[in-house]
């Protein structure tokens, strides 16, 4: 299921998809590692959900919330 990064919930998994944004931020995320076909978990959100914590290639990575809705991903649905 194809959502933003800033509405996946902790403890999900995915793909990233694509990134949005322009200039400086998208370079950014890029530099950081956020790329296309990277694989993320969601480890922590803080309260108010802003910044949010993942795992992505095999490193902890904190986004802000802005830096997150920029982020299109493709979040793993649980097979029951």
């Amino acid at each position: 299921m194809e959502k933003k990064l800033v509405e996946v919930e902790i403890g999900k998994s995915g793909t990233i998809k694509r990134v949005l944004g322009e200039g400086k931020v998208r370079r950014r995320l890029f530099d950081m590692g956020v790329t296309p076909s990277a694989d993320f978990f969601v480890r922590k959100k803080a309260p108010l959900g802003d910044p949010i914590e993942l795992t992505i290639r095999g490193y902890e990575l904190t986004l802000r919330k802005d830096e997150a809705e920029l982020v299109v991903v493709d979040v793993e649905e649980a097979s029951n």
